[in-house]
């Protein structure tokens, strides 16, 4: 999702104002008093004052600094949370249906716990907020999100309805894809919603066309190719390929939608969201686990043959990835996060690698790096070109002074071999 104000809000806070501060009182008042004065003391007074404004400088600086350095050590221990909850439901999700072959019902499972998002929010709330709110009044302030009148039956059916739709096909496309082919390659396919967010926002909402976007997706697509030219296109596995990839494209779907319809969201906003989507499902999908359990489709003899345990572990690990994800960025910066789901790939691979569930060919680790380095090159920030540029102008300046000074230094060392000569004879005559 966007980014808004209040995500970046505290940053800022910490940045600009506390230098700006720092600049008026430390540097300005003793500059008052020092004009026009020629007394020694006033002038010992203004270096004092000077070596103190240096001072507040330096400790804001490193105050800004230790921001940085949390917000970065912080994010080291996002990427670490969010590759283990990612890789974690997706190993656990294959172990799972070794027992209980139901993709549905999993996927029903999982989505249900969305209910949990905005109580945790309100908690949080409640512990941080100075002003405390109902949960009635805090529900019908995120309400807005939706329009003016809030929270609606035409809203939810023209708005919530497409998105809950949206999260199920992307779910339960990927816990079909697990039952066809081994998990690194579909948490490798998976990467490539990025590349099919950026396609379709360039088409869709007119976004700003990047060539190094261009080159990363046209990197994600032969990597789809390549992999499946790894297994020899048997049947399972093109199946299971493509089925990972109509996973990534309804995800991209559900993020470029949800930008165009609904734009950006805050933090409360989003949590009622995903609390909605996942009552909704409980309400409204529950009879399709029902039928086909009864249809024996997805069938077990008895409750207690259920492994509720990885259910619940499943559901668990999935919740903690999109809290991360959806809220993570209050605490470090988003690319970070990001750089987590490509982490991912090599812990499966690790992890199948280990089990023998994996036949590591030329063909599939060629496959495998292309869509991570089409994921990289996609979390370059959009002025990367300008940056590199205005990077290599400053390290030119810094080289010139140096030349400069040497020309200069021996000029003059010439113009004074020059004068001594002079000198020299008009002594001698």
């Amino acid at each position: 999702m966007k980014k808004h104000s209040a995500r970046v809000a505290p940053l800022s806070a910490c940045n600009s104002p506390v230098l700006t501060l720092t600049k008026v009182e430390g540097e300005d008042r003793p500059r008052e008093n020092v004009v026009g004065t020629t007394d020694p003391q006033a002038a010992a007074g203004a270096a004092g004052a000077d070596s103190g404004s240096s001072k507040r400088k330096l400790h804001c600086c490193i105050r800004v600094t230790t921001v940085q350095v949390r917000k970065a050590l912080w994010g080291v221990v996002m990427v670490i949370c969010v590759c283990s909850s990612w890789a974690g439901s997706t190993q656990l999700a294959k172990l799972t249906f070794k027992q209980f072959d139901a993709p549905f019902t999993l996927t029903w499972f999982a989505t249900s716990w969305n209910c949990l998002f905005f109580p945790l929010y309100y908690i949080g709330h409640m512990c941080k907020s100075p002003e405390r709110q109902t949960p009635r009044q805090r529900f019908r302030e995120c309400c807005r999100f939706f329009g003016d009148d809030g929270l609606t039956p035409k809203v939810f059916f023209t708005k919530m309805a497409p998105f809950g739709l949206l999260w199920i096909l992307t779910n339960y496309l990927y816990l079909q894809a697990l039952r066809k082919i081994n998990t690194t390659d579909v948490s490798a396919l998976f990467c490539c919603n990025k590349a099919f967010v950026f396609l379709l926002s360039w088409i869709v909402l007119r976004d700003r066309f990047m060539g190094v976007r261009i080159v990363a997706a046209i990197l994600a697509i032969a990597g789809i190719v390549m992999m499946t030219y790894a297994d020899g296109f048997h049947s399972h596995s093109v199946i299971g390929i493509t089925l990972v990839v109509a996973s990534a494209s309804m995800s991209a779907l559900y993020k470029v939608l949800f930008k165009m319809v609904l734009g950006s969201a805050k933090f409360g906003e989003a949590a009622l969201f995903l609390s909605i989507v996942g009552s909704a499902n409980f309400v409204f999908i529950s009879f399709v686990p029902v039928i086909l359990y009864f249809t024996h489709v997805e069938y077990t003899s008895s409750l207690a043959d259920i492994p509720w345990a990885f259910l619940c572990g499943v559901a668990g690990l999935q919740f903690a990835f999109n809290v991360l994800v959806n809220f993570g960025i209050a605490m470090t910066y988003p690319k970070l996060i990001s750089l987590g789901i490509v982490l991912s790939v090599p812990v499966n691979a690790m992890v199948d690698l280990y089990t023998c569930e994996i036949n590591f060919n030329t063909v599939r680790l060629i496959a495998v790096f292309i869509i991570c380095l089409g994921f990289l090159m996609l979390l370059l920030p959009e002025d990367w070109d300008q940056c590199i540029i205005q990077l290599s102008t400053k390290l030119r300046k810094r080289d010139e002074p140096a030349e400069g000074s040497v020309e200069a230094g021996a000029t003059t060392g010439l113009n004074w071999r020059g004068r001594a000569r002079t000198s020299m004879s008009t002594f001698a005559h």
